[in-house]
């Protein structure tokens, strides 16, 4: 997938992912564009393990369902994200 593609998935996941998950998660629209790249990876990796059984890195594509897959993992990353800094913070 190109990079413009990838800009525009991590977007979009990220927005979205942001707007349904509950709390504040701050940051601007390039840490929702990494957190929606990230998700993309996340979700690629996990729905490939779910089809196939077997762990494969791979991404999500700029497609409805690509974008599905995308906004579950970029969900994924925020509440990891959350653990990590809470358990920093601590």
């Amino acid at each position: 997938m190109n990079i413009i593609a990838w800009v525009v998935l991590g977007l979009l996941a990220g927005a979205i992912a942001k707007a349904i998950y509950p709390g504040y998660q701050g940051g601007g629209i390039l840490s929702t564009m990494i957190l929606g790249i990230i998700g993309a990876f996340i979700g690629g990796t996990v729905f490939t393990l779910i089809q196939t059984g077997t762990l494969q890195f791979t991404a999500a594509t700029l497609s409805l369902p690509g974008l599905l897959v995308a906004v579950i993992g970029a969900i994924i990353a925020i509440y990891l994200w959350g653990l990590l800094r809470r358990s920093s913070n601590a």
